[in-house]
């Protein structure tokens, strides 16, 4: 008879709130600030968003080249993004990851050469005559993993990159999935737009699912996904960007889909209206034959050169025999603050 696991307790926490950008030593001063209240062993892993302390839009969008991002580059392991999570990790006891603009090294620079490329023209970027720009691979768009013992353990480079690193940014190998302790277990992470289609052929139903294919095939217990995603500008006096949360649980289709296609995906996830009780429980279901995918997007708040992010960082639970994700629990569009979530799985 085979053995029944017992139920393990899970804490996640997500920092969102809206660095200034280049004020890096201020920024750490505000999470520090935002952090001070929690109790050291009261969560497993704690989550800043993606480059939380650099910020990332400037220059109309855009870093219009390496030289406006360089200054804000920084080592793996010394830098300040880096002496933040690893003394944080420490006086918690807990995970701790962040997104950060990553410095490469000589050796790794000279093998890019510098090149002219074009601009996607998509709606989120602002539209010039012409959207060249000269493309030097100076850095990456990285995210650290500190252990409680304040170690390095991930130093994971986006994947999927987004416009707005095409001219500074060199791209990562792969997603990155790496095992830890219960109750965390199987985590994978990922970067904002690593969650989009890396391909322009896609459908909502269909895919490809790049991101959520990868963490299923790796039986993957935790996605983390650390996010500087902007606001749907949908309902905009409606205190959560629900455009944005069905968008994030659309593209994780493959976690939670039953295979039977429906006709409106945008409705697939809790969006707080009256069915909302009708999602099947994740408990309905055997553990073992279908296990759940806890779902943690990391966002970050507030208005940078006159863009506004979403904020909304969210949790889900995802079972395969559900047919639809379940919305645990969100923050809304302009609130800076800790959110800690315990969860059983």
């Amino acid at each position: 008879m085979p053995s029944i696991r017992q139920p393990l307790n899970l804490r996640i926490g997500v920092v969102q709130f809206a660095p200034r950008i280049g004020h890096v030593q201020s920024n750490i001063a505000k999470a520090r600030d935002l952090c001070k209240r929690i109790q050291r062993g009261s969560v497993d892993v704690l989550c800043f968003p993606e480059m939380a302390f650099t910020g990332k839009y400037k220059h109309r969008y855009v870093f219009e080249n390496a030289s406006a991002i360089s200054p804000h580059l920084e080592h793996p392991t010394t830098g300040p993004t880096s002496q933040f999570c690893a003394e944080l990790a420490k006086n918690l006891g807990c995970y701790v990851t962040a997104g950060y603009p990553e410095k490469l090294s000589e050796e790794e620079i000279k093998g890019l050469e510098p090149e002219v490329i074009t601009l996607p023209s998509i709606s989120e970027v602002e539209k010039k005559p012409n959207n060249s720009v000269l493309r030097e691979q100076v850095g990456a768009n990285s995210a650290v993993l500190y252990n409680p013992e304040g170690e390095l353990i991930c130093n994971y480079r986006k994947t999927n990159l987004f416009v707005t690193d095409l001219s500074w940014a060199k791209a990562g190998t792969g997603f990155k999935t790496l095992s830890l302790p219960p109750p965390l277990r199987t985590i994978t992470l990922g970067i904002c737009n690593d969650l989009n289609p890396q391909s322009s052929i896609w459908s909502v139903l269909k895919g490809p699912f790049e991101l959520s294919s990868h963490a299923l095939e790796n039986k993957t217990n935790v996605l983390i996904l650390l996010n500087a995603w902007l606001d749907s500008k949908k309902d905009e006096d409606v205190e959560h960007d629900w455009s944005t949360l069905n968008y994030w649980a659309s593209r994780m289709r493959p976690l939670w889909s039953d295979g039977k296609e429906r006709e409106d995906p945008e409705n697939s996830s809790n969006n707080g209206s009256d069915d909302q009780e009708e999602t099947p429980s994740p408990q309905e279901s055997s553990p073992a034959d279908d296990p759940e995918v806890v779902v943690v997007v990391c966002n970050r708040t507030g208005e940078e050169n006159g863009k506004t992010f979403a904020g909304t960082s969210a949790i889900f639970s995802m079972r395969r025999s559900v047919g639809r994700p379940k919305l645990l629990d969100m923050m809304e569009r302009d609130e800076e603050g800790v959110r800690i979530w315990n969860i059983t799985v």
